[in-house]
């Protein structure tokens, strides 16, 4: 027994995931929450949970010394933290220390001499590790010795993480405003405003390596992962091992990892991440002192549970696993599922899923990490990701095909998400003949919304009419035989469906049969269950996933193909509201097209303005968004305050167009 009870500092799925192992163990699982999470899924999972005082962030998952108390007073015997919130927290660790709790993860030295980008570089140094040039300071003294790097430049939070508090500045004239913007970024998500400038390489490989090391000295590392596909610096496709990596690098790169992690003196799970150039250079660029988001795919072609590994090395347990025990096998594949919309930069977006369902998972090549099993709520006070989806198989090819139909496979309803996206990026020639970097998102934006539309034209636009028009008729369907019949000859056989500012005329002829904008379909195979329609059109099968929401509107996803569909009223007028609301949104008036914080105002009323000009920043779930002016014009009159909290499409900003 490693432990008999053990408290996670930490929620959403990877609480979720610790509990998994932790009850595989044996060890009974105490959780805390916010008053936002008392109905989310690590929640119900735990043995034990105890509820935070707070009402936000700092006051709730990020208080320690509350944490610590919950623990002390319902006798944890050790802390998981996770990965983010108070994970790579040196104060926090040596606080469990203080209070006789083991932490699940190195101690506060490693911890704090990682934590610094910058002592992080001068350490890994020291090593032997090969590192980008970089400057540190304040802005003045940066601004001033910037002369000493050439643009491209890499501003990023020395204390940062997670891809958080990084800009690329390729001119000197955007140089200040990057370097005041990620301080204030840096400041409040890592407690430090610190910044570093460093030399930034054109279409680099991002490659981790994982590593294991007990107290005893013993350190092993687990392979690669390439996790190259990101959008605003953070990952959203990993895959282990690396197909940029040969044997050779992989042995350097290893070592290297390994050769860092003893020489600090390291014990528990880490990662040590590289940057490698077109030519196969790779330099340090930082170490991650706790458990990662993507280390699913080390497991998957591993078979070692990192989290177990995690347990026995904090509990004092030697490290069971040598170097040699490490084999490769096949491959696997993570892509992460986010509360997003992909057509407007990837901004968050939180709010209600109305509908949950995930791939089958009796397949044993799939694995879900999620925050969630069924419908719920994505908040905006935390990280928009909704789950991973794990892929493993003999190849990579074989493993690309198997994510696809996962992702076909997986339907959220009510919020904006990016699995079509992800669907549309691995079916690319260049993701699968892996002509990838880490800007590869940007690079392709046009190509990947492209192949978006044209999935989206993929099925018969008639084909999700005629599926919702069968639901919608059978929603209320009588279950007795008799009032069937009256039913079926009372039953209203033309009407119209909305979608968008669109109408679509149909009429029911019979069970199979429909007449859809003057054109007749007939169906083999058209049957509701539950609030999924099978249908087999021409030979082919489709199963559609049909949701309502509070407004009526149906939500209709099939193939990772995603529209929204409503029963048209005669006497309504909804259409005509909807767009007139539509041309306020675009005209006159700037609407919060999320919710979240009035960080900062750049213009006050009666100014001039340009076109694509920053009106104000934003900051939800932990990022900053720009808000920029749609036309030439002039500032009529600002609604809101700087630090207030907004809603999604409340008004902030009204403008005359000049």
């Amino acid at each position: 027994m490693y432990y008999k009870r053990l408290l996670i500092a930490n929620r959403g799925e990877i609480a979720v995931r610790i509990i998994r192992t932790a009850k595989k163990l044996g060890i009974t699982t105490l959780v805390i929450y916010s008053d936002k999470d008392k109905e989310a899924d690590h929640v119900q999972f735990a043995d034990e949970a105890y509820p935070l005082k707070g009402d936000d962030l700092l006051s709730t998952y990020l208080d320690k010394q509350q944490i610590i108390k919950i623990a002390l007073e319902n006798k944890a015997d050790a802390i998981h933290p996770g990965y983010g919130f108070l994970a790579e927290n040196p104060a926090f660790a040596k606080a469990c220390v203080a209070a006789n709790i083991d932490f699940v993860g190195p101690d506060a030295r490693a911890i704090e001499l990682m934590g610094n980008k910058v002592n992080a570089r001068e350490f890994a140094v020291l090593q032997n590790l090969p590192v980008l040039e970089g400057i540190i300071g304040d802005k003045e003294s940066l601004l001033k010795n910037s002369k000493n790097l050439p643009f491209p430049v890499l501003v990023k939070a020395a204390a940062g993480g997670g891809g958080k508090g990084m800009r690329i500045v390729r001119s000197e004239s955007d140089l200040e405003s990057a370097i005041t913007a990620t301080s204030r970024e840096a400041e409040k998500y890592f407690g430090d405003g610190e910044v570093l400038l460093e030399r930034y390489i054109e279409n680099p490989r991002h490659i981790e390596v994982q590593v294991l090391a007990d107290k005893y000295g013993n350190t092993i590392h687990l392979f690669e992962r390439e996790c190259s596909i990101q959008r605003r610096f953070q990952k959203i496709i990993e895959e282990a091992p690396s197909p940029s990596v040969d044997s050779d690098l992989r042995e350097r790169m290893g070592q290297a990892a390994v050769r860092l992690a003893k020489a600090l003196g390291y014990s528990n799970a880490g990662t040590i991440e590289f940057l490698v150039d077109e030519n196969k250079n790779f330099y340090f660029l930082e170490m991650n002192t706790r458990i990662q988001v993507e280390h699913p795919v080390t497991e998957m072609i591993t078979g070692v549970d990192l989290v177990e590994q995690q347990l026995a090395i904090a509990s004092g347990k030697r490290l069971q696993l040598k170097q040699e025990d490490i084999v490769l096998n096949g491959h696997a594949i993570e892509a992460r599922i986010y509360a997003e919309d992909p057509d407007e930069d990837f901004i968050p977006a939180p709010g209600d899923i109305e509908f949950y369902k995930e791939p089958d998972l009796s397949n044993t090549k799939l694995r879900v990490d999620s925050s969630l099993s069924k419908a719920g709520t994505i908040h905006p006070d935390f990280d928009p990701m909704i789950s991973k989806l794990i892929v493993w198989d003999e190849t990579r090819n074989l493993a690309i095909r198997g994510l696809k139909e996962a992702l076909s496979d997986y339907h959220i309803h009510g919020i904006k998400n990016n699995i079509h996206f992800l669907k549309s990026l691995i079916e690319t020639e260049e993701y699968i003949q892996n002509q990838i970097s880490t800007h590869f998102c940007k690079q392709n934006e046009q190509e990947l919304k492209r192949r978006m539309n044209e999935d989206q034209k993929s099925i018969d636009p008639a084909l999700f009419y005629a599926a919702f028009s069968h639901y919608d008729l059978r929603l209320q369907k009588p279950q007795n035989i008799w009032e069937e019949i009256g039913y079926w000859r009372n039953a209203r056989k033309t009407f119209k469906i909305s979608q968008e500012d669109r109408l679509i005329d149909v009429t029911f002829k019979n069970d199979l049969t429909y007449n859809i904008d003057g054109v007749l379909y007939t169906f083999e195979k058209l049957d509701l269950n539950g609030n999924c329609v099978n249908l087999i059109h021409n030979g082919k099968i489709f199963t559609f996933y049909i949701s309502k929401d509070e407004c009526n509107g149906a939500h209709i996803s099939c193939k990772g193909v995603l529209i929204t569909l409503r029963r048209w009223s005669d006497s309504g007028n909804e259409l005509f509201n909807e767009n007139f609301a539509k041309e306020g949104n675009s005209g006159d008036r700037i609407l919060a097209p999320l919710p979240g914080k009035v960080v900062k105002i750049n213009v006050k009323a009666g100014d001039k303005i340009q076109k694509s000009e920053v009106l104000l920043i934003l900051e939800s779930m932990k990022m900053e968004n720009s808000i920029l002016a749609p036309f030439n014009g002039m500032v009529s009159e600002i609604v809101i305050k700087e630090g207030e909290q907004v809603k999604s499409q409340m008004e902030l900003i009204k403008l005359i167009e000049v």
